[in-house]
């Protein structure tokens, strides 16, 4: 019969306590929208992160499709298209549709409350690190700190259905099985630490830098803190065949191979054998490569990415314009890891002292320096920090109440854990952010999954390409995976060109998109064996249209050019929430493309806390419009206007509109749309682009677009060519 002793008994109660703790805070933005109906469709709260409809996806084709085979044809038979790049191999699908498959509760459900118990699990592996260093009150407090500082919490929350969720706790387990094999030396270990891989891996591919850095420290601790212990180089061996570069059976084969050999006392004459041999299969299999072009993405970024082969086309890089990837001031990096500057800086230092006392924790530096990362790297990058300056919290509050005895030393842990978890609860309380759609968004790409065949494209910002293909179960051509600057460039074009223009490029890009899938299938081994380039879409249209530079390919776009074959409809999806970002769209195409130089910036401004003033109306600190002579003052310019144009719905929800004509030889109309509380601002191109004209005026050229929903916070068109 297994019996627990004391300690363990303590820990396993510290770690229901801090479980308990996490989950709790997670279900106040639950209690604060429970009942609120926008966020809410067919009675169950809707997810508040994007790339969490890209893993729903997923899981719900595993759910409806036939087979488990993902290249045969019986897959596809219900929901999965060929082409349609729902990730049904990935390991949050994957995890997800087992969970669906049994438990009683809804899928809705299920990828809303996900990450409130998969992230709270991170206590787990704190408690057992702080039971190795002979210090469960620390793990205790540790615990509680990490499971809802900022950064952590914000990216795990309810309803943030993400990788997130184990991103932190599968490292952390990582680290637990690495410190307990460091100073145990006992076999088990070498195995764990080899799954903790493998199944970090499988969870998150992107985890390569970060087992590096585990090598890497674990090999500079042996060599000079134990460089004559055998077991480190064991360690070290069956750690590099689990981040070997191919596939996880064959990496779990080395690994099982690996510890069988290593368990022989006969075999230690062949271990620097056996590591030289794992060092050399790493690198052979590309171990290397996907860690160095993480570098360059997050780190060693250039505004605008081009190539040396075929026209040598330059386009804007996504990466500039991603909030997560971008510098954030002290204080912000500071707040999300420790929830204060204060807190952050006393957490530091406490680290420091941890280290001294206990060097083992040495090799939480990866962590530390990851999330560090964030400084220069962009703010995502923080919850890697989160936990280990946690650590360094709650030693120092363990170590300061040592001075103190009985209830009093209670007492004052208590009160110091209260004082470091404050800010973070106030912060997770005043933390209301929405759903990604509103109820009323999510209806119209529901209707509009009823009316389009799965195999239609529907066009929009990247932003919003993941919820459309989950809710209309259709394609889009860019998504929150699939964004380059070559993928960006042709649906930034459509959307802030002329409708002439964006219905050409709409038919030449998703022919072209669906005709490079069928190349790249039919020539899979030519492409490997050759490293064939493979151009861009706007490339391949400006060699066949016979042109050898793309802005004068561009430039036909205007007229009746001869068009591909048309295979599938074509939708736009039209949001009035991409008012907010319409600047950033027009970025990816306002490009020359054969040299890399940014056009003529686009005059955009939007404004909805504007002031009446009686004779002029506010729309900013500096700028404002004469009611009586509709001229437009910016700063210390006055300016006439070129029209001024109303919008309105009746009550039959038609829209209106109240065109006056003013000054023709201004660049300059003002829009206001009076049920939307908003002004706009536009210079004359923007005016005659598509999203202006189709969602925000309903004018639609009828030899091009029909209207299929016209709900005032979504307007969907079908492309007639």
């Amino acid at each position: 019969m297994l019996t627990l002793t004391a300690e363990n008994k303590k820990t396993l109660f510290y770690i229901l306590i801090a479980f308990a703790f996490s989950v709790a805070m997670r279900f106040i933005w639950v209690y604060q929208f429970g009942d609120y109906a926008p966020f809410h469709f067919h009675n169950q709260l809707m997810i508040n992160t994007n790339d969490g409809y890209f893993w729903a996806e997923g899981a719900r084709d595993l759910l409806s499709g036939t087979g488990t085979n993902p290249d045969a044809k019986e897959f596809y038979d219900k929901f999965h298209q060929l082409n349609d790049l729902s990730p049904v191999t990935t390991a949050a699908a994957q995890l997800t549709a087992f969970f669906a498959k049994i438990l009683p509760f809804s899928f809705e459900s299920i990828i809303f409350y996900m990450p409130v118990f998969l992230s709270s699990l991170v206590v787990i592996p704190i408690i057992l690190i702080a039971k190795a260093l002979k210090n469960l009150e620390m793990g205790l407090i540790a615990a509680l700190l990490a499971s809802i500082a900022w950064s952590y919490y914000n990216r795990t929350m309810a309803g943030y259905y993400d990788t997130d969720m184990l991103n932190i706790v599968l490292p952390m387990f990582l680290l637990w099985s690495i410190i307990w094999a460091v100073k145990t030396n006992k076999d088990i270990y070498l195995l764990f630490t080899a799954l903790d891989i493998l199944v970090y891996r499988w969870w998150y591919p992107q985890s390569y830098s970060l087992e590096f850095s585990f090598f890497g420290l674990i090999l500079a601790y042996a060599l000079i803190f134990d460089r004559k212990n055998l077991y480190n180089y064991k360690l070290l061996a069956i750690m590099m065949f689990a981040m070997m570069n191919t596939h996880g059976y064959i990496r779990l084969g080395f690994v099982l191979a690996a510890f069988y050999t290593f368990k022989q006392e006969k075999y230690d004459k062949y271990l620097y054998y056996i590591l030289v041999a794992s060092v050399l299969g790493f690198f052979v299999t590309g171990g290397f490569e996907p860690i160095w072009a993480q570098l360059k993405g997050y780190v060693f970024r250039d505004s605008v990415s081009s190539t040396d082969k075929g026209l040598g086309l330059h386009f804007f890089t996504v990466m500039q314009t991603v909030r997560e990837a971008g510098h954030i001031p002290f204080e912000t990096f500071a707040n999300r890891i420790s929830g204060n500057t204060v807190t952050f800086i006393i957490s530091l230092l406490g680290y420091v002292y941890l280290l001294y006392k206990q060097r083992v924790m040495i090799l939480s530096l990866p962590l530390l320096g990851l999330g560090f990362l964030a400084y220069v790297g962009g703010l995502r990058f923080t919850i890697y920090a989160v936990p280990i300056l946690a650590f360094g919290m709650a030693f120092l509050i363990t170590e300061i109440s040592q001075k103190f005895i009985g209830k009093i030393k209670f007492l004052f842990m208590m009160l110091l854990t209260l004082g470091v978890l404050y800010p973070n609860y106030k912060h997770i309380e005043a933390y209301k952010v929405p759903t990604v759609f509103n109820a009323n968004e999510v209806k119209v790409l529901d209707a509009l999954g009823k009316k389009a065949n799965r195999d239609d494209y529907v066009i929009s910002w990247w932003d919003y390409g993941y919820p459309i293909r989950y809710y209309a179960d259709v394609k889009t051509l860019a998504d929150g995976g699939k964004h380059s600057g070559a993928v960006n460039f042709p649906v930034s074009y459509m959307l802030t060109h002329t409708q002439k223009e964006a219905a050409n490029m709409a038919r030449l890009d998703v022919e072209y998109t669906e005709n490079k899938f069928k190349f790249q299938k039919e020539h899979k081994k030519e492409i490997e064996d050759k490293n064939l380039t493979i151009f861009s879409n706007i490339e391949d249209m400006t060699k066949d249209y016979g042109f050898k530079n793309t802005n004068n390919f561009l430039r036909t776009l205007a007229s009746n050019i001869k068009l591909p074959k048309k295979t599938r409809d074509i939708y736009f999806y039209l949001p009035y929430r991409m008012i907010n970002i319409y600047p950033t769209v027009a970025l990816f195409s306002n490009l020359n493309l054969m040299n890399g130089a940014k056009g003529k910036q686009p005059f955009f401004f939007a404004s909805r806390n504007f002031k009446d003033l009686g004779s002029k109306i506010q729309l900013a600190q500096n700028i404002f419009v004469d009611k009586r002579t509709l001229q437009l003052t910016l700063g210390n310019k006055t300016l006439p206007i070129r029209r001024f144009v109303k919008t309105y719905y009746t009550k039959g929800m038609q829209l209106h509109k109240e065109v006056q004509l003013v000054n023709f030889s201004s660049d300059i109309s003002v829009i206001y749309m009076q049920n939307y509380n908003t002004f706009l601002l536009v210079d004359e191109k923007t005016y005659n682009s598509l999203y202006i004209q189709l969602m925000v005026l309903q004018n639609y050229d009828k030899n091009l677009f029909e209207p299929v929903i016209m709900a005032p916070s979504v307007k969907v068109y079908k492309l007639k060519i």
